[in-house]
């Protein structure tokens, strides 16, 4: 007897976490996600910050066609030029800072916590590293290191050394970063904590005291790069310019890819003593690059960075005012939207589906589920979708 997917799927693909009756996806669309039996779900997490402009767009499908009859794998190394990488360097090193010039492909977000980390060591000559408590960074065992939560951690240690933890906005603990500390690694906005915004002061003080120590600052937008916080970087709204900065999710537009930019100055560090001090077999793979070029052409060429805002503002204005909703927290169209006890946020995920909406609570935060969908969602697609959350809540 032939097993169906389903079947196959609990006996063979090996699983994070445990789950009961998952949806059988056999297309995606836009927003839109189908099931085997045709029923049709609105995605409200963008596979967590991933599908920015939707599933499947048109520009990045015929991307990934044309490469694929040109080229994939050649080899890694920067052993050859190859057209994809060379030019989606060139437009993110256009649209980023004098200091963010040179880029390192890698395949994900951890990888380019990785790669930033073992960076700040190579160029600073130190070892201690600074992350923030209920910051999400990967799940590696060096980004597992920097992981803001023990309880992801304990099962797994010894982990790196030399590792200390601060408080996300506290300007007390800036003092902790010291001419010992080799880089600080934080999100100018904390996800999994529940859409976590900094004070105006908080970057700009940790900015200066991370050049008064000679510590580098390492901003990771694996979440938040690439419009979702209502422009093409979130760093670019605090006047806060990072040594590092790390991207991924979004990046690809649905392809696996990740990045992590420096300066030439700092990333030639990683070609001598010792020589390939960073390497991946299939990081800037050229199907993935050129995706991820034809995506941020769309973003850019669409603007949907500068939509994001008013379409996260849309979601609450029509949301706040429900008594259930005890705060929602808001950057672009990224919503925390936090409720009276984390049973409750529980209970409204099987109620958010049978109503055909995917929606998603945060690791750190269980109070809290998130609104982040793909930018390209219309207004009257929102009003429809709120009407439903809603309904939701109502019950």
């Amino acid at each position: 007897m032939l097993l169906t997917n389903r079947q196959l799927f609990f006996k063979h693909v090996a699983l994070p976490a445990h789950v009961t009756d998952p949806p059988e996806i056999v297309k995606a669309e836009g927003i839109y996600l189908y099931e085997k039996d045709g029923r049709k779900l609105i995605d409200l997490v963008s596979g967590v910050s991933v599908s920015n402009i939707g599933h499947c767009h048109p520009v990045v499908v015929e991307a990934i066609k044309q490469q694929l009859e040109k080229y994939m794998h050649l080899m890694v190394y920067g052993e050859f030029i190859q057209s994809p990488q060379v030019m989606l360097a060139a437009r993110l090193s256009e649209n980023l800072p004098d200091q963010l010039q040179s880029v390192y492909f890698v395949n994900s977000g951890s990888e380019a916590v990785e790669g930033a980390l073992k960076l700040a060591k190579r160029v600073t000559g130190r070892t201690e590293l600074v992350s923030c408590k209920d910051a999400y960074h990967g799940s590696t065992q060096g980004a597992l290191s920097v992981l803001g939560n023990e309880e992801m951690k304990n099962a797994y240690r010894p982990l790196l050394p030399d590792i200390r933890q601060i408080r996300f906005n506290s300007m007390e603990d800036l003092e902790q970063i010291t001419n010992r500390t080799a880089a600080v690694l934080i999100e100018p906005i904390q996800a999994e904590a529940g859409i976590i915004i900094p004070d105006k002061t908080y970057l700009p003080a940790l900015r200066e005291r991370c050049h008064e120590m000679g510590a580098l600052l390492i901003f990771d937008e694996i979440q938040m790069g690439f419009g979702r916080t209502g422009s093409l970087f979130a760093f670019e709204q605090f006047g806060v310019i990072p040594d590092i900065l790390c991207l991924a999710k979004a990046m690809g537009g649905g392809m696996p890819i990740g990045a992590f930019i420096s300066s030439k100055e700092n990333m030639d560090t990683l070609t001598h003593h010792p020589a390939l001090g960073h390497i991946t077999t299939f990081g800037g793979h050229p199907v993935s690059c050129a995706a991820a070029l034809a995506s941020l052409e769309v973003i850019i060429e669409d603007k949907l960075f500068e939509q994001a805002k008013p379409k996260g503002e849309l979601f609450v204005n029509l949301l706040q005012d429900h008594p259930e909703i005890v705060e929602i927290r808001q950057t672009g169209l990224m919503l925390g939207i936090e409720l009276q006890t984390e049973k409750k946020t529980f209970d409204l995920l099987d109620l958010f589906y049978k109503e055909g909406l995917i929606v998603d609570q945060f690791l750190f935060n269980y109070k809290s589920f998130r609104i982040a969908p793909p930018l390209i969602i219309s207004e009257k697609e929102i009003r429809d979708i709120s009407d439903r959350i809603i309904k939701c809540l109502n019950q």
